[in-house]
């Protein structure tokens, strides 16, 4: 459960603070407030992406088990 828990946090950090990033630079450009619009974007990305990880995480991770066998 703690290596869960470690894991989904680890993760949804990088992937929204990444994808927060890459989504505000597509709809504003590199405008000057830049960071502070991206920054905002990711502090309500994260938490819900850390929920959804931690939740979704061992089905997602036995769907690519199931997934690579077949393959």
């Amino acid at each position: 459960m703690k290596h869960r828990l470690i894991f989904a946090t680890l993760m949804s950090f990088v992937l929204t603070l990444f994808m927060s990033a890459w989504v505000t630079f597509i709809n504003m450009g590199a405008i000057e407030g830049f960071v502070r619009y991206w920054l905002s974007a990711w502090m309500l990305a994260w938490p819900a992406a850390g929920l959804i990880s931690f939740l979704c995480g061992p089905q997602i991770h036995q769907l690519a088990l199931d997934i690579a066998r077949k393959v």
